[in-house]
């Protein structure tokens, strides 16, 4: 499995993660201490007030991005690279990354507006109606996401092989989840990871089954990898998931609330003190964030763990799902015995040797 060099990677991986996150913290914090955001707030709205929160949103954001871009293109490029786990060149991985700015960058604009927005709506109430606002967005992103999104970063075609498109077709019919069709997900271009999906929700929902899963895994081993991703759309996990999350962003937007008040700039006073204040209020729902992670992330093994028993018993294949969590576990370099705060902080899913053993004592039974 590869364990020795795994979990040099995770150790590497997560340590850029975390010096990528400082890098961004240590901007706002300056920004915000030594009073530059609110000079820049007060420069901003000269340019009117729609244009002026625009214009501050952009400057913190991209920021954001430049202290951090070192720690990122280590993580991302030079770290895949090294072990092995990227296929695709500079140019490519840069021109994906300037996808991924823009894209984030309106994004996060436009989620910007709408905290300004609900701040004049509802006052001090604010932060309740943006988590209702972000909960409806991430309703749209799932729908579309599989339509607009996605396509910007992968090449998608329909399955070509007709026996396993149909093998797949006809257990998601078992599972009772209808899909739109089966594609196959061109992730050899840039990865040597495997991996399957069920994206989209309703008429949008379909099947994906990577390139690289596709040229070196059994047709009952994708089979199986699928029934797991079926697993989540049965026991609705999306919709779970999406309400622990606006739980989360919740808490997070009323400490930014609870942060701005506290330090006299609340949002519902307007003016270029109250915008000059969303370095602070970012850094206040950042931290709670961090802290409400382990929740999530426990919340999410759960779903994983239910999913794979769901997929042992739609299938009946336990050799096939342990060879298969064996062969993505060496492939994609599954960390396999992290610590305790790691696992909380960091972990969405099981590790694997605890899939298999879930597998065992289920052909056991």
């Amino acid at each position: 499995m590869n364990e020795d060099r795994a979990a040099r990677y995770h150790r590497l991986r997560r340590r850029a993660s975390v010096v990528s996150t400082l890098a961004g913290v240590s901007w706002l914090s300056a920004l915000y201490l030594t009073g530059a955001s609110a000079a820049l707030a007060a420069w901003a709205l000269r340019l009117g007030r729609l244009p002026g929160i625009v214009v501050f949103i952009l400057v913190v954001a991209l920021g954001c991005e430049i202290a951090s871009l070192p720690f990122v293109f280590y993580r991302a490029f030079l770290l895949e690279r090294k072990y092995g786990l990227s296929s695709e060149p500079l140019s490519l991985w840069l021109r994906d990354h300037l996808k991924a700015l823009g894209l984030g960058l309106a994004l996060t604009t436009v989620a910007g507006l709408a905290v300004f927005g609900a701040i004049a709506l509802a006052g001090h109430a604010w932060w309740i109606v943006a988590a209702g606002l972000f909960f409806v967005a991430a309703l749209v992103l799932s729908r579309i996401a599989p339509v607009l999104l996605m396509p910007l970063f992968y090449r998608f075609r329909p399955l070509e092989r007709a026996a396993l498109c149909e093998r797949l077709l006809t257990l998601s019919r078992r599972a009772g989840v209808p899909v739109l069709g089966a594609f196959e997900w061109g992730l050899g271009e840039k990865t040597t990871r495997a991996n399957a999906a069920l994206v989209g929700v309703g008429r949008t929902r379909r099947i994906l089954v990577s390139d690289t899963l596709l040229k070196d895994y059994s047709d009952d081993e994708i089979e199986v990898i699928l029934a797991h991703e079926l697993a989540h759309h049965v026991h609705h996990d999306i919709w779970t998931a999406l309400a622990v999350e606006t739980l989360v962003v919740t808490a997070a937007l009323y400490a930014a609330q609870t942060a701005a008040a506290g330090a006299g700039l609340s949002p519902a006073l307007g003016g270029a003190a109250a915008l000059g204040a969303l370095p602070l209020m970012v850094l206040a729902a950042g931290g709670v964030s961090f802290l409400l992670k382990p929740v999530a992330n426990a919340w999410s093994r759960h779903n994983e763990r239910r999913a794979d028993r769901f997929a042992l018993a739609l299938t009946r294949r336990p050799a096939e799902f342990i060879t298969a969590m064996r062969r993505l576990g060496a492939q994609n370099l599954a960390e396999e015995r992290p610590s305790t705060p790691v696992r909380w902080f960091f972990h969405t899913h099981p590790t694997i040797d605890e899939r298999i053993a879930t597998a065992k004592q289920f052909r056991a039974a």
